[in-house]
């Protein structure tokens, strides 16, 4: 047996490894088991190049709770270490590079947790124990190491009796760390971290009942049984998921159980998948989902997960996913992600920006391609991704770009239009006298319906837009489409919004219209509302609250964040009321001399056209409501 100390100047390294070097104690489960992944790894490809004369044979990961010793084990069945690799790979290498990381970075390292980056996966176990034992076999032949540290720079090193290849961790959990001699907490890391790992993971046994063949000797309980009661190791992992598959080799029943896989809490099924592949000139795979979506954007507890090589890294992938597609769930697998030295953080650099745009561009062409294949799908599902794209059309341009393509404008009748199609369609009837094409939309069909209806009867095609972020998004079409305005169907008045050459004349002569104004603005709370006289058709509504386009996206944009005036989310509500001089209401207010029934008149007037806009509410409406059956008793 050797002894020895490991060639460190810091004294007290491993009190300084559990305080900066890991911001989270729970990974060193998963550092030991990515470390027995890799050295599992390396002997398949060694045998398969004839450098390991061994049998590979179908190697597992074993782990293994001993709760009265307070011991958990990690075994593989990998390369294996000889005394002489222990030396190197243990005593030096993993050391020195974590007292050069300290003595570097020890002032903001505080919780950078290093994790995985010189060889320093191993010293995670630290951060929960207080002694670790490995006892390794090497597949070279030679003996068996047993390697004993406990967590002074001191350590011991001597044969072991070990006979079958492999490494076996043991970690003697200290006593603020017993939480990990829980099955439940065991199981859940294994199910957060390697779900997915290549190598079979074996925790523990469970029972299952297999077909009985005939003259078999079986228990005498289950004697009369069909089936018989076996004993079978635990896999917790699937070792082969779906995006590691080629997408020929996967039905849509494949993707979908995939789905439930990845998210068990799931219960609706996903609208469609996206199964990246590339391998030039970076490493990616993996399968995207569009979940069921309304408009509210809901913060999601199901995020895309982050694989390196299968082992589970963060879901936090801001930065390689492009923001609008953060909304989708899934998974991608990347070894050429730099992940900075805790594995759970990301470097912004030329590589991740690639990735980005590569996401991008496949979901833009897979959403393309779904549309030209089912228009009538597509259109079903629109409602249910629509604030995904539109999003994305805000916030990437090469997005915007490929939108227009199968971007959909619907209409408050059902109909679905790209811009193209569009601008077709409203060619002829909803130009100005200006030539400006005018495209009306309504953000709410029940709010604006009597709006919508007078455009009906006009001819005009109304669409229904109601994301939070519509005003942003017409700001920018505009911007892209010169020649075409998007007005809101409730903004003004119908004639005004599409202006036509020919213009009604009033049946009120001028200063009749003067008088009328004065009586008005005497009466109608000018902090609010601005009163406008427009001569229309005498069945017109005699009044019409409208706010004007400009102002309410403004304030929306400013509500919704990113644009807007400053400030403008704070200002009162301010709207135009439109008078009809050609209605018989203009000319009996103007001809009713009894003051009070000339002010009730004018305040019945308001009320209807404010309820006819969802405005009356509260005290005014209960005022309201008295004022009208007075009127009719």
């Amino acid at each position: 047996m050797t002894t020895g100390k490991i060639n460190v100047s810091v004294e007290n390294i491993f009190p300084l490894i559990k305080k900066f070097l890991y911001s989270d104690h729970e990974i060193f489960l998963r550092e030991l088991i990515s470390n027995g992944t890799d050295a599992t790894l390396k002997l398949k490809h060694l045998t398969s190049i004839g450098e390991a004369k061994v049998e590979y044979g179908n190697p597992i990961i074993e782990v293994k709770i001993d709760k009265e010793g307070k011991k958990l084990h990690i075994i593989d069945q990998g390369l294996g270490m000889t005394a002489d690799e222990v030396e190197k790979y243990i005593n030096q290498v993993a050391f020195s590079g974590a007292e050069e990381f300290l003595d570097k970075y020890k002032d903001s390292a505080k919780d950078s947790g290093i994790i995985g980056h010189f060889g320093l996966g191993f010293y995670s176990a630290f951060m929960v124990a207080e002694k670790v034992e490995i006892i390794t076999k090497s597949f070279k032949d030679e003996p068996a190491a047993h390697w004993t540290c406990d967590g002074s720079p001191e350590f011991t090193l001597e044969p072991a009796d070990k006979t079958t290849r492999g490494t076996e961790i043991i970690l003697h959990i200290a006593e603020d760390s017993l939480e990990f001699l829980e099955e439940s907490k065991i199981n859940q890391l294994l199910n957060k971290y390697n779900k997915f790992m290549p190598i079979p993971i074996k925790f523990g046994t469970k029972t299952e009942k297999i077909e009985q063949k005939k003259g078999e000797e079986v228990a005498p309980e289950d004697k009369e049984e069909p089936f018989k009661t076996v004993e079978i190791d635990n896999i917790i992992n699937n070792p082969n998921p779906a995006w590691t598959k080629q997408p020929t080799e996967l039905s849509d029943e494949d993707y979908k159980n995939f789905y439930r896989e990845l998210y068990p809490m799931q219960f609706e099924e996903p609208l469609f998948h996206i199964h990246l592949n590339v391998d030039y000139p970076f490493n990616l795979t993996g399968i995207l989902y569009f979940p069921k979506m309304g408009s509210d954007l809901q913060i999601q507890k199901d995020k895309i997960q982050l694989y390196q090589n299968q082992v589970y890294v963060t879901d936090n992938v801001e930065g390689i996913v492009p923001e609008f597609l953060t909304m989708l769930k899934g998974v991608i697998d990347s070894p050429d992600i730099p992940l900075n030295v805790s594995r759970s953080g990301l470097q912004a650099d030329a590589a991740v920006k690639k990735i980005s745009n590569y996401i991008t561009r496949k979901v833009a062409d897979k959403l393309k391609s779904l549309f030209n294949e089912n228009r009538e799908d597509f259109e079903k599902k629109w409602n249910d991704i629509k604030i995904v794209l539109e999003y994305g059309m805000l916030s990437e341009d090469k997005f915007y770009e490929k939108s227009s393509a199968f971007v959909l404008y619907p209409t408050v009748d059902d109909k679905f239009y790209t811009l193209e199609e569009l601008k077709e369609k409203l060619a002829a009837n909803q130009t100005d006298k200006d030539g400006k094409l005018v495209v009306l939309y309504a953000g709410n069909k029940e709010a604006q319906h009597s709006y919508i209806e007078i455009a009906k009867e006009k001819g005009y095609e109304v669409l229904l837009l109601d994301s939070p972020i519509i005003s942003h998004l017409i700001q920018k079409i505009e911007g892209d489409n010169s020649g075409m305005t998007f007005v809101r169907v409730d903004s003004d008045h119908i004639d005004n919004l599409i202006k036509k050459e020919e213009t009604t004349i009033s049946k009120l002569s001028e200063e009749e219209q003067t008088n009328l104004k004065t009586v008005l603005e005497t009466i109608v709370p000018k902090q609010n509302y601005s009163v406008q006289l427009e001569a229309m058709d005498s069945q017109a509504a005699p009044f019409i609250i409208t706010q004007p386009e400009f102002m309410r996206r403004m304030k929306e944009m400013s509500q919704s964040g990113g644009g807007g005036m400053f400030g403008m989310g704070n200002m009162p509500e301010m709207y135009n009321l439109v008078v009809n001089t050609n209605s018989d209401l203009a000319t009996t207010i103007l001809t009713t001399e009894d003051k009070s029934a000339q002010e009730s008149l004018v305040k019945q007037a308001l009320d209807l056209a404010k309820l006819s806009q969802n405005l009356l509410k509260g005290e005014a409406l209960t005022a309201f409501v008295k004022r009208s059956f007075e009127m009719i008793k």
